[in-house]
């Protein structure tokens, strides 16, 4: 496991797109699981300029959806799927997905590709990863979920209103710690607690991100985060 500690959310931002765009010059065809949420936005945004400036070329690499809300109509704003199509997908020209839509058709286009080599995820406030929400063991498999309260007001402010649908497709515990690498990107105060528990406490369901330890892990966090 490495950690290292930036000192803020713009150099967090630029160490993490150096670290993927690292990874897709040694393998262009990666297969990258992919969070939304808003502690990824600036790495995303930082690929998407060198891509533009023709200095990572993208093309190859596949994008995983890692999480979804249940129950969405396609025009709906709040689809993940969308969300990862603007932020991440279009932006570095990526011409493949694996879209969450039926958990057995994801784990089979999944194997079918080999697995993920790359994992980037976000930490929620309760622990978990995409949608694992506690207890969720190393084995959960890839599974609709009810979310939690916190899982339910950590969302609330990314739709304007909108409420946050109560249940969700996630990518189960099983495929993200399958990953041959893992990122994990953290940021702010709120965040303190749980990653020290991640880090430091024992592994347990209760906090799912423990179990990344597991994991060939890289840490980025802002200096707000870091215990």
């Amino acid at each position: 496991m490495t950690v290292r500690t930036l000192p803020d959310t713009l150099m967090l931002a630029e160490v993490a797109a150096d670290w993927l765009a690292q990874r897709v010059a040694l393998k262009p065809e990666l297969t990258v699981l992919v969070a939304t949420g808003q502690t990824p936005m600036g790495m995303y945004g930082r690929l998407a300029a060198r891509v533009q400036a023709g200095t990572l070329d993208c093309s190859q690499v596949t994008a995983v959806q890692l999480d979804e809300y249940s129950g969405l109509a396609p025009e709906d704003p709040r689809r993940l799927r969308d969300w990862m199509m603007t932020s991440f997908v279009t932006p570095l020209r990526i011409l493949k997905v694996v879209p969450l839509d039926d958990p057995a058709t994801f784990t089979a286009e999944l194997e079918a590709l080999g697995g993920l080599d790359v994992a980037i995820l976000g930490l929620g406030p309760n622990g978990h990863l995409g949608f694992n929400e506690p207890p969720s063991g190393p084995d959960a498999p890839t599974r609709e979920v009810a979310l939690t309260p916190e899982s339910l007001l950590s969302n609330r402010h990314y739709w304007n209103g909108l409420d946050v649908p109560t249940r969700a497709v996630t990518a189960g515990m099983d495929v993200i710690l399958g990953a041959r690498e893992t990122l994990l990107l953290v940021s702010g105060a709120h965040k303190r607690a749980i990653l020290g528990a991640a880090l430091d406490g024992p592994e347990t369901p209760e906090v799912p991100a423990s179990y990344l330890r597991r994991t060939a892990l890289t840490v980025l966090a802002d200096q707000e985060a870091r215990p």
